[in-house]
């Protein structure tokens, strides 16, 4: 045995430990951390994975095991997250003088798999030293970095259970492999230009184009890139688009064929001084963007930057920037001058495509050029996306660099079943409660698409493979339609699992205090929820909510004032049909029309039939009232002329309102006033906003003035109803969720106001506001039920 004091017999007062190591401890390097630091203290035993965790047998002084203890948890590798460590004292004596490193275990499996991490400092200087054996190699990786949940098919986490199987590691790698005082040990994804995956260039017609002298394929796409071409790149997680970020043809060109004709692209820089070039970068939005999770991070684009091409943010005030995360993207960037466009591989809305022929077969049209390579993606990633909010990073997407990382659940959920929650329809994830812990899914998308559908069921079927979950609770949302309530329900028959349906705002406000790690016997929370729609307890739709909640009960407290869904769905795609609905229902639309002839709404009101539409409103035929703050933000937008026919995707016209009053929002204090009146729940009604904001537009004030005063209107009605219900239900803690919370103006005005009182506030952080995060507040809430139903 190599350093410290050897244990060569049961002399000299020493003793044995058994410690349980629970949380991300596999695939992390945890293994040779435990024998490095057994070897300093000079202890004889062993250690190994098996599907608990990590298991570690150890002998010596007394002295030296609690030096060993204390350690463990001061000195973990980098990407391990240690939720627990259970010691029990062994009898006897060390069976050897050695503490070895054992093979792998299986069992029953309660460990977790960390997420795919970015490049590793000492990787990318290998990456980049021609005298490395791994210069320039695009796969280069340690256990600190590289693949995860992106290549794993089960647990225990081994190179076997892995895409890496195909790839037997050459004489070099196994040393490095099989050496505990080697970063790569155990690192299963451990590959070099000898013996790992490799890259190469295709064209459109499937032909491979062999680089120019001197070039490899990586350099040959940069080339490539920088002379206008649409190369798509097969990365860790899934296919990309990329595109010169500063060619204006090039972006265009690439919106055109993806048929994504407004949403922003988002970018990709060298690093954090080509990023700043181009946008605003405070040192918390570096740090984010530098960290191991490498998520794209929303930055602020002030006309004193660089400008990029006008279409990369159509109607946006900010840029999603992110740096490098694997070699490959290393490579490319030094091989560029400017930003890239790094977009989704796939035609709008579908998913992203992982395997090179689907690649092939779906991206012709859209790229000019494909840089392949053939490891496999067994799990699908997309980029996750952040932003600072509130002086914290706030996930707004969660998926490559932190799924599947479980959360820790509060007390008094240790003795939960198992609860598989499905999600929403929109911006789908599912759930997975267990052991003390949620293990919430990635990103998956919007299950209307049918290829996205399918792909959700697919990653179900992986995630059951790789955690061995069997649910004993199936929780869905209460929307019968939803096409993950119908799959809960089909599989909760199939299974003989219990069937929970959860209120959709009460799950939002659920997530964040289990997030927040509030415990199960908590007191009522004021739960403010603001979204596009959700299902209500007797069948209304709701949308702006003010709820008495904790995790087993919710009741509504107040509302915003419901509006009609004049056509539907159509509501949801056409901002003009939200600005006559709340124009007919608070002012009156003969009277809009007449006093307010002139203005551009009112022009194109009159274009529209509006006689049928009234009809619509007064019979109820397609037109169902809704108390909706996505469907208030799209008739301001309307009235000020942003997207009013049509909007691409969702929240756009919510999205360019925020982004035009942020330019002009601390140039002006005023805030249009709304009213709350009395009923059996108390209702924001927004008639003297609409009154102030139609004179306003009469005035001929600045659009951004406008929009800048509805938003502060907005968040002065949301602060006094809050407040107001506090003091009568004497409340002191409130959540703020919900997708129309991801504008950042609204949430930091509430969230400031609310604070500067005293009350805590708590927002989502490391769960989406959006309904990326529901599905943890449904396990919760059903597990929760559950528990009070076992206790009575």
């Amino acid at each position: 045995m190599a350093g410290g004091e050897q244990v060569l017999s049961c002399g000299g007062r020493p003793m044995g430990a058994e410690y349980r190591v629970r949380g991300l401890v596999q695939g992390v390097g945890f293994r040779p951390n435990v024998w490095r630091l057994a070897t300093r203290f000079g202890l004889a035993g062993e250690v190994l994975n098996d599907g608990e965790g990590v298991l570690i047998r150890a002998w010596g002084a007394p002295e030296r095991l609690a030096a060993f203890e204390a350690a463990l948890v001061d000195e973990p590798p980098p990407l391990a997250r240690v939720e627990a460590i259970e010691r029990v004292d062994l009898p006897g004596c060390a069976g050897s003088d050695e503490f070895r490193i054992l093979a792998s275990e299986a069992g029953k499996i309660e460990t977790g798999i960390v997420p795919d991490a970015a490049t590793c400092p000492d990787c990318l200087a290998e990456v980049l030293d021609p005298a490395n054996r791994r210069f320039r190699y695009p796969f280069t990786n340690c256990t600190h970095c590289g693949p995860r949940l992106s290549i794993v098919r089960a647990i225990p986490y081994d190179r076997a259970t892995t895409s890496m199987s195909a790839f037997p590691m050459c004489e070099h790698c196994r040393a490095e492999y099989e050496n505990p005082a080697d970063r790569r040990f155990h690192a299963e994804p451990n590959a070099c230009p000898v013996c790992g995956p490799r890259t190469w260039l295709e064209g459109a017609s499937g032909n491979r184009i062999a680089p120019e002298s001197g070039e490899d394929s990586v350099a040959a796409a940069a080339h490539l890139i920088a002379s206008g071409a649409i190369v798509a790149i097969k990365g860790i997680g899934g296919f990309h688009l990329a595109c010169d970020a500063g060619n204006d043809a090039a972006v265009s060109r690439l919106r055109e064929r993806k048929q994504r004709y407004h949403k922003p692209f988002a970018l990709m820089a060298r690093d954090v001084g080509m990023a700043s070039a181009y946008a605003r970068v405070s040192g918390a939005e570096a740090a984010l963007m530098q960290s191991a999770a490498a998520p794209i991070v929303v930055l602020e684009a002030p006309a004193d930057r660089q400008a990029l091409a006008p279409a990369i943010a159509p109607g946006q005030s900010g840029l999603g920037f992110m740096l490098p995360y694997t070699p490959l993207h290393h490579l490319l960037m030094r091989g560029l001058k400017r930003p890239i466009v790094l977009t989704s591989g796939n035609r709008s809305d579908e998913p992203q495509c992982v395997e090179n022929g689907e690649a092939r077969r779906r991206l012709t049209g859209i790229a000019d050029f494909w840089l392949m390579h053939d490891r496999g993606i067994v799990n699908r990633l997309d980029d996750s996306v952040a932003r600072l909010v509130l002086g914290a990073p706030s996930l707004l997407r969660r998926a490559r660099g932190y799924a599947p990382a479980p959360l820790r659940m509060p007390d008094g959920f240790a003795a939960a079943p198992r609860v598989l929650a499905l999600g929403a329809e929109l911006k789908s994830t599912f759930c997975m409660l267990g052991a003390g812990r949620a293990t919430l899914s990635q990103h998956i998308g919007d299950l209307e698409d049918a290829a996205t559908h399918d792909d959700y069921r697919d990653v179900l079927r992986l995630y059951h493979r790789i955690f061995s979950f069997v649910p004993e609770v199936i929780a869905v949302d209460q929307h019968p339609d939803y096409l993950s309530t119908q799959w809960g329900q089909a599989l909760a028959q199939q299974t003989g699992a219990r069937l929970v349906a959860v209120q959709h705002h009460h799950a939002h406000i659920a997530a964040a205090l289990g997030e927040h790690g509030i415990p199960i016997e908590t007191s009522p929370v004021l739960g403010i929820v603001l979204d596009g729609i959700g299902l209500g307890e007797k069948g209304e739709l709701w949308g702006g909510e003010f709820l008495l909640a904790d995790y087993r009960s919710c009741e509504r407290l107040a509302r915003f004032a419901p509006v009609p869904l004049v056509g539907g769905a159509k509501a949801m795609r056409e901002p003009w049909r939200n600005a006559f609905a709340h124009l007919d229902r608070f002012v009156g639309w003969e009277s809009v029309a007449a006093r307010y002839a002139g203005l551009d709404i009112v022009r194109l009101l009159r274009q529209k039939p509006v006689a049928t539409l009234a009809r619509m409103i007064d019979s109820g035929i397609n037109a169902p009232r809704a108390s909706s703050a996505g469907r208030l933000f799209d008739a301001a937008a309307a009235m000020l002329g942003i997207a009013p026919e049509a909007t691409s995707y969702e929240g756009q016209a919510a999205c360019e309102l925020e982004a035009l009053a942020a330019t002009r929002f601390f140039d002006d204090s005023s805030a249009y006033p709304t009213e709350l009146a009395p009923g059996t729940f108390p209702t924001l009604q927004w008639g003297p906003l609409w009154a102030a904001l139609l004179d306003d537009l009469a005035k001929g004030t600045d659009r951004a003035i406008i929009a800048a005063r509805f938003h502060r209107g907005v968040v002065a009605g949301l602060v006094s109803t809050a407040c107001k219900l506090m003091d009568a239900h004497r409340i002191d803690t409130v959540v703020l969720s919900g997708g129309v919370f991801q504008n950042r103006l609204l949430l930091e005005g509430v969230g400031a106001a609310l604070a500067q009182s005293g009350v805590k506030v708590l927002v989502p952080r490391s769960l989406p506001a959006n309904d990326g995060g529901l599905a943890v507040g449904q396990a919760l809430i059903a597990a929760a039920r559950d528990l009070t139903d076992a206790n009575c």
